[in-house]
C-alpha cells in the first residue's frame, strides 16, 4: 500500500473512532437534558406548595412589626449561570454579551460555570465570586444551599437586590435566556387565602412566613440550576449533532479519495504485470 493510501486509511479509522466518541457524548447530553426536564415538575410542585403555605401564613394574625433601622444603599448582585464543561458551541457567548451590555459598575457579578469564568475576561467581566456549576443533577441541592448561605451572609447589615441570568431549554430551537429577580422577596405574588380554621403553629406568623420564604428561595435557586443544567446539555447535544454532520462530510471525502488512490494503485499493478512486447520483434 502506498504511503498516501495508508495515510488516508488511518484518517478514515480516526473518523470512525471520533464518530463513536461524538455519538456517546450526544447520547449522554440528551439523557441528562431529559432527566433535568423531568425533575423540573417536582421542583415546581415543591415551590407551588410553599407558595400556598406562604399565602396561608400571611393570613394569620400578625404581631406589630419592629421598627427597622435606616437601611444603607443596597448591594446589587447578579448571578450568571454558565456552562461547566465544553463542547457547547456559543452557549455562553450570548449570556456574557448580555451581561457586558447591561451590568453597571455598582453591580457585583457572581459567576457559576468554569467555561464562563474562562470566557469572562474576553467580555471585560470580572466576577467578585465564582464557583463550579453542577456537573450532575444530584449536585443541584448542595449548590443551591451554598448559594443561599452566601446570599444571606451579611444580609442583616445591608439589604440585597439579587437577580439571576441563565439559559433555559428552547421549546423548538436553541436555549433562550431568562432573567429574574429573587430579592427583595416579592410577597405580593402569593394570595392570602386562610383556611376555615387557623393551623396550629409554634412560631410567630412573621417567623413562619420568613422561614417559608427561605424555603421558597431555595426552590427558586434549584429551578434555575436545573433549567441551566438542562440548557447546557441541550446545547452540547446540538453541538454534537452538528459535529456528526461535519464528520460525515469529512468521512465521505476521505472515502472518495481512498477509492481513487486504491484504483490508481490497482491500475499501476496491472500495468507492471502486463507483459511487454519484445523490442524490434516482427
Amino acid at each position: 500500500m502506498s504511503g498516501r493510501l495508508g495515510e488516508v486509511a488511518r484518517h478514515l479509522e480516526t473518523t470512525r473512532e471520533l464518530g463513536l466518541v461524538i455519538g456517546a457524548m450526544r447520547a449522554i447530553a440528551s439523557a441528562r437534558s431529559r432527566e433535568a426536564q423531568r425533575s423540573l415538575a417536582a421542583v415546581r410542585d415543591y415551590a407551588q406548595t410553599l407558595g400556598i403555605a406562604i399565602g396561608e401564613a400571611m393570613a394569620l394574625p400578625r404581631e406589630p412589626a419592629d421598627e427597622l433601622p435606616t437601611a444603607r444603599q443596597p448591594r446589587q448582585v447578579v448571578l450568571a449561570i454558565c456552562a461547566e464543561q465544553g463542547f457547547v458551541g456559543g452557549f455562553d457567548a450570548r449570556l456574557l454579551e448580555t451581561l457586558a451590555g447591561s451590568l453597571d459598575a455598582d453591580t457585583e457579578l457572581w459567576l457559576l460555570g468554569e467555561r464562563g469564568q474562562v470566557a469572562a475576561p474576553e467580555h471585560r467581566l470580572v466576577p467578585t465570586w465564582s464557583a463550579s456549576m453542577a456537573v450532575h443533577l444530584d449536585d443541584v441541592p448542595e449548590l443551591a444551599t451554598t448559594l443561599l448561605e452566601r446570599i444571606y451572609a451579611g444580609l442583616d447589615e445591608r439589604p440585597l437586590h439579587f437577580s439571576l441570568l441563565h439559559a433555559q431549554p428552547g421549546e423548538a430551537g436553541p436555549p433562550t435566556l431568562l432573567s429574574r429577580r429573587l430579592l427583595p422577596f416579592d410577597y405580593g405574588r402569593f394570595p392570602q387565602a386562610g383556611r376555615g380554621s387557623a393551623p396550629c403553629t409554634h412560631l410567630s406568623s412573621a417567623a413562619l412566613v420568613a422561614g417559608l420564604a427561605d424555603e421558597y428561595l431555595f426552590a427558586e435557586l434549584c429551578e434555575a440550576l436545573v433549567l441551566a443544567y438542562a440548557a447546557e446539555n441541550e446545547a452540547r447535544m446540538q453541538a454534537m449533532i452538528s459535529a456528526e454532520g461535519h464528520l460525515q462530510e469529512r468521512r465521505e471525502s476521505l472515502l472518495g479519495e481512498y477509492r481513487r488512490l486504491r484504483q490508481d494503485e490497482i491500475t499501476e499493478e496491472i500495468i507492471e504485470l502486463t507483459p511487454r512486447s519484445p523490442a524490434g520483434g516482427g
